[in-house]
C-alpha cells in the first residue's frame, strides 16, 4: 500500500555554523516531520523560490498528496493588500508569495491541506481573507494572553470551544486545552471557509473547508503537544488519511 506524500513547506534558518558553512538553510520543524512519519506518511520539505516565477506548480503538485503549512514568522501584509503597522514582526517574502499561490493551486487539484498557526493564516489570505497583523493593537475583546512565551511552548495554556459540526471536533472533541505561541490571527474569513473553533475572547483557533475535507487549519502548534497530548497527534493522522484519499 502507497504511503501518502506530505509536502511541507520551509522557512530559513540564517544561523551560521560548521555545518552550514556559513550558508542559510531551508528547514522544517523536526517535530512535524516525526509526526507524519509517526502516522504513516512520508514527508518531504519544500524550499521556497527566489522568485516564483520559477515554479512550474502542475509539476510540483504531481509530487506530493497532502501539503502542510506551518508557523513562521508574520505574512507581508502586501498579501492581504495592508501597509505593515509598526508592531508587526519580522516576514518572509519569498516564503510568502510561494506558499500563497501554492495553496491556491492545491485546492485546484484537490490536495489534502493542513494548516498550522502562520499556515491557518497563510490559507485564509489565499482565500481572500485577511489577518490581525497584531491583536494587541487591532484586536479590541482580547482578554487572554495568546503568545505564551516565556512559558514553554509544548505547555497547553488556554481552552478553544469548537463546533460540533466540524471535522475538527471529531479529531479533538468539542472542547480542547492548547498552547499559544502567536500574535496574529485570522480576521475576516477567506472565501468557502467556516470557523470551527474560538478561544474564549473570540480569536478564531480553527477554519476548514465549508463543503469538503480538503482544507482544516488550527492556530496553535500540535506538532509541540503530541509527544504528551497523543489526540493532538490525530490532527497528522487526519492528513495522512484525507491525502491517500
Amino acid at each position: 500500500m502507497k504511503k501518502p506524500i506530505i509536502a511541507i513547506t520551509s522557512d530559513i534558518s540564517r544561523f551560521s555554523s560548521m555545518s552550514s558553512n556559513d550558508q542559510a538553510i531551508d528547514y522544517a520543524p523536526r517535530d512535524i516531520i516525526r509526526a507524519i512519519y509517526k502516522v504513516g506518511g512520508i514527508p518531504i520539505i519544500l524550499p521556497s523560490p527566489t522568485y516564483v516565477e520559477d515554479t512550474n506548480f502542475e509539476a510540483l503538485l504531481s509530487t506530493f498528496d497532502g501539503l502542510l503549512i506551518p508557523g513562521g514568522p508574520d505574512i507581508d501584509p502586501k498579501f492581504f493588500k495592508e501597509e505593515a503597522i509598526p508592531e508587526i514582526g519580522a516576514t518572509f517574502y519569498e516564503r510568502d508569495q510561494f506558499e500563497i499561490p501554492l495553496i491556491q493551486e492545491a485546492q485546484k487539484y484537490g490536495k489534502a491541506i493542513l494548516g498550522i498557526c502562520r499556515g491557518i493564516q497563510a490559507i485564509n489570505i489565499a482565500c481572500g481573507g485577511n489577518v490581525y497583523q497584531d491583536l494587541a493593537k487591532q484586536y479590541s475583546n482580547l482578554k487572554i494572553k495568546h503568545r505564551q512565551s516565556p512559558t514553554e511552548g509544548s505547555f497547553p495554556t488556554h481552552k478553544i470551544k469548537v463546533e460540533k459540526d466540524s471535522r475538527l471536533a471529531k479529531i479533538v472533541g468539542y472542547e480542547s486545552f492548547v498552547n499559544s505561541r502567536h500574535h496574529q490571527a485570522v480576521k475576516d474569513l477567506g472565501k468557502n471557509l467556516k470557523i470551527t473553533a474560538t478561544s474564549s475572547d473570540g480569536v478564531i483557533e480553527g477554519i476548514e473547508s465549508k463543503n469538503s475535507d480538503r482544507i482544516l487549519a488550527v492556530q496553535w502548534h500540535p506538532e509541540s503537544m503530541w509527544q504528551v497530548f497523543p489526540d493532538q497527534l490525530k490532527l497528522f493522522e487526519d492528513l495522512v488519511k484525507r491525502a491517500g484519499n
